[in-house]
């Protein structure tokens, strides 16, 4: 659009505010100068004016980046250093949960900083930190967080610990003091102070800190946003002293090396002679196969493994921590023998190596190993680096013959390329046997899915609606559409029924009780605005601890469909007091108590509509199932907004 367009607007500072995106497009101070001088001339003196002028003073301040609010053009507060140093490091979003700490923070990032870091309005602190776990999962970016004073980090430090176990970059922020203590409000702010705030979390953190001056600030979270990146990566913890926000810069803080000192460093990789000592023994094992942990966490992985259990003949069992190869692959052997009959096994990426491994006795709590005692075990992935002396989330390990540290990066591509040339050797007895254990791991995954919809079949008309018919009917639906599943799987049964062909279809399978919908609002505002269908198949229990995150999904108008699998009742722990009781001849009749979610059941598509979501529901009906989510998809589908429909399933 030219200038003489321009020219010929009606002038208004409504008209000024909504063209602001046109008009900064041009990216010329001159030319919006030039323009502004011409209209403000026929104004005078009114309050339009007035108003007109500052929005236009914004624009040319801003021309050819951010809308500035604030009355000065560069930085006056310590927050506005802050908030700068928050916008250079590339965040997308920032959630919070109002606090007075950050009052001067939260200035900085609205005004001075024009809301560019958008903020994202949580109801509690751990929804705050959840939504930032699941938008970093389900992105590859990390994620902002401001939590308030002391009392704030509290409410969301489940959150900060799930995200440390889950190995994802969060950056969490926090007002703090004032430290200096003759500038504390009475009480309040004594109350919510810590002698060192970071304490509280840094058990569970990769590294915190706490600025004691504003010349500090940009180095101390340009190394966090390091930390929190480099792999394994997890969230830190830095502690923004209110005190240091409110104080006027009595010089200007040089930014300009900003980008370089934030920098990430390469990537680990592996020892070359033990990555060829591995590569030499896999690619001459019989019946090799590979149990996949977090290397899916780089898109690459996905289509990496694949070929190289194709090239070397290998069945993969992907354990979901992220999603890393397809589900109906033949290939694909997760729930069958092929553990037990392997030669070799190899972890790739795997932090807990028994859980796949070893069956378990929930009673006697013993576990035996799957794995033949004669089966060389072979592992790539991080080991023992980032390993915490507090968490024990690192469980326990298997002996591996042969043990390889690096990130499956930089690690799994040079593998692929060193199997290449192996193979490329093998004699026609080689090729043979590569042959046939492919084919008997493709026999073993048809037996598998077979048995699958074997048991489908025996349970689909029951009511209430089973799991297996629950996550067939939301894929008969969701198959349609460019989709996600945000982290649920409805005890395994998406697994069973779904198509899981492309790399973000799953960030990751569910961590537990009161962290899935949390995660859930972060995995779709990772993919708002992709045209893409985001599932929650959300348990009712993990709801009912944070009803009030469905505001945030109405609010920011997130492609959110929540299909509740709702069993009314916390029915893991149900279970487990059904076998104590079977093993203390206790009455079974009983193990309810201070299980079930009933008398009263909650209603949660009311709840949602309270929420202004669309929503249909209880429904009881397995045939009615379907028909309610296709609307419910059509309409998140359509309008870009969260719907839900309440389903009450069988327990498991």
């Amino acid at each position: 659009m030219g200038r003489e367009a321009f020219l010929g607007w009606p002038v208004s500072y409504r008209e000024i505010r909504g063209s602001y995106f046109s008009l900064t497009g041009l990216r010329s101070r001159e030319f919006l100068c030039d323009i502004g001088h011409t209209w403000f001339s026929q104004l005078g003196e009114s309050h339009v004016a007035v108003c007109t002028v500052r929005c236009w003073h914004n624009a040319i301040n801003t021309a050819g980046g951010i809308m500035n609010y604030a009355p000065y053009d560069v930085a006056n507060w310590g927050s506005d250093v802050m908030a700068e140093v928050i916008q250079k490091l590339g965040y997308k979003y920032v959630s919070l949960n109002p606090g007075s700490s950050f009052r001067g923070l939260h200035d900085s990032l609205v005004n001075y900083c024009g809301n560019e870091v958008e903020m994202i309005e949580c109801p509690h602190e751990k929804i705050a930190v959840g939504l930032a776990h699941g938008y970093a999962k389900a992105s590859g970016e990390p994620m902002a967080v401001i939590l308030h004073d002391l009392v704030g980090l509290l409410q969301g430090t489940m959150g900060v610990y799930y995200a440390y176990i889950d190995r994802v970059p969060v950056m969490i922020l926090g007002g703090s003091g004032p430290g200096v203590q003759d500038q504390r409000r009475p009480n309040i702010d004594w109350i919510h102070s810590a002698n060192v705030q970071g304490e509280a979390v840094r058990l569970y953190t990769k590294w915190d800190h706490e600025p004691r001056s504003i010349a500090s600030v940009p180095s101390i979270m340009a190394r966090a946003h390091r930390v929190a990146m480099a792999e394994p990566r997890g969230p830190v913890y830095v502690a923004l002293d209110a005190g240091l926000q409110e104080q006027v810069l009595d010089k200007a803080i040089d930014l300009s090396g900003f980008e370089t000192m934030s920098a990430l460093a390469a990537r680990l990789g592996p020892d070359p002679m033990a990555l060829q000592n591995l590569a030499d023994t896999l690619c001459g094992a019989k019946r090799p196969v590979m149990v996949i942990g977090h290397a899916g966490r780089d898109p690459q992985a996905f289509y990496q493994l694949v070929e190289l259990a194709e090239l070397v003949g290998i069945g993969a069992i992907d354990m979901g921590t992220r999603l890393s190869f397809p589900n109906r692959h033949p290939l694909a052997v997760r729930e069958s023998e092929a553990l037990e009959r392997a030669d070799c096994v190899l972890f790739v990426d795997v932090k807990d190596m028994v859980e796949f491994t070893h069956r378990n006795d929930s009673m006697t709590r013993s576990v035996v190993s799957r794995i033949s005692p004669e089966a060389t075990v072979l592992d790539i992935g991080f080991n023992e680096i980032g390993i915490s002396s507090w968490s024990e989330d690192y469980a326990q390990r298997i002996a591996a013959d042969i043990q390889v540290t690096a990130d499956t990066v930089i690690a799994l591509p040079m593998l692929l390329e060193i199997c290449r040339k192996l193979v490329a050797n093998d004699k026609a007895e080689e090729a043979g046997s590569r042959q046939k254990w492919r084919d008997e791991l493709a026999d073993m995954h048809k037996s598998t899915w077979s048995a699958w919809r074997e048991q489908y079949e025996h349970v689909k008309d029951q009511s209430p609606v089973s799991t297996a018919r629950l996550a067939t009917e939301v894929w008969n639906v969701v198959k349609d559409y460019d989709w996600v599943l945000t982290a649920g799987t409805a005890a395994l049964w998406a697994l069973r029924t779904w198509d899981f062909d492309r790399p973000y279809r799953h960030p990751g399978v569910q961590l537990g009780t009161a962290t899935q919908i949390g995660i859930s609002l972060g995995v779709a505002l990772a993919h708002k605005g992709t045209g893409r269908l985001v599932v929650d198949i959300q348990p009712d229990g993990d709801l009912m601890f944070d009803a009030g995150s469905l505001w945030v999904a109405a609010k920011y108008e997130l492609p959110l469909l929540v299909v509740m699998y709702n069993n009314r009742a916390y029915y893991n722990d149900w279970e487990h007091q059904e076998r104590v009781a079977k093993q203390r001849g206790t009455p079974l009749d009983r193990v309810n108590i201070g299980m079930e979610i009933d008398s009263p059941a909650p209603d949660f598509a009311t709840l949602a509509r309270a929420f202004h979501w669309w929503a249909e529901g209880p429904i009881t009906d397995p045939d009615k199932v379907g028909e309610a989510v296709r609307k419910a998809a059509q309409y998140v589908s359509e309008t870009g907004r969260p719907a839900l429909v309440d389903v009450v399933c069988q327990p498991k």
